[in-house]
């Protein structure tokens, strides 16, 4: 009995790991996705629409944590303060309307409206890039947001 429970409980583990790489290999960056889903304990439980909404929570968190660091650019580089407050205004759009809109889309099964949000982060990401001229303080965390997105995109793309 006991060697049965012990098969029983590896098959689960196995699925749910299968889960998270089988869904993961459709994406554009293998690697990221594991590693994005495998650090959230909800993916070991989650179908294809709850990796989608952790990947959307990513994206959040990401957004959150580059506001941060812009508003703390905003007294150690006065000389970049235009280009701070554009990328401001993309990563609260990303916060307020394209995180929102992505979520209530995948959890009410409009997937269309989620990949619209997601997209759109990733587009939020690049335009603050673009705002320094080659000269970002950003860019690792664009980068950041831009394969995030992309990734987070291919999963809602499952659900279409």
């Amino acid at each position: 009995m006991k060697k049965m429970v012990v098969v029983v409980m590896m098959l689960v583990v196995v699925s749910e790991a299968s889960m998270i790489e089988q869904t993961c290999k459709e994406t554009p960056d293998f690697n990221l996705c594991v590693s994005l889903l495998d650090s959230d304990p909800r993916g070991s439980s989650a179908d294809t629409s709850g990796l989608a909404l952790i990947l959307v929570d990513k994206i959040k968190g990401l957004a959150t944590k580059t506001l941060k660091e812009i508003n703390g650019l905003y007294k150690k580089r006065p000389e970049l303060r235009q280009a701070l407050y554009e990328c401001s205004r993309r990563y609260k759009t990303i916060l307020n309307a394209d995180v929102p809109e992505a979520i209530e889309a995948i959890s009410k099964g409009v997937p269309k409206f989620g990949e619209d949000g997601v997209i759109d982060a990733g587009v939020e990401a690049a335009v603050c890039e673009s705002e320094f001229k080659g000269k970002s303080p950003l860019t690792s965390l664009t980068k950041s947001m831009q394969n995030i997105s992309n990734v987070t995109r291919a999963i809602v793309r499952m659900l279409l």
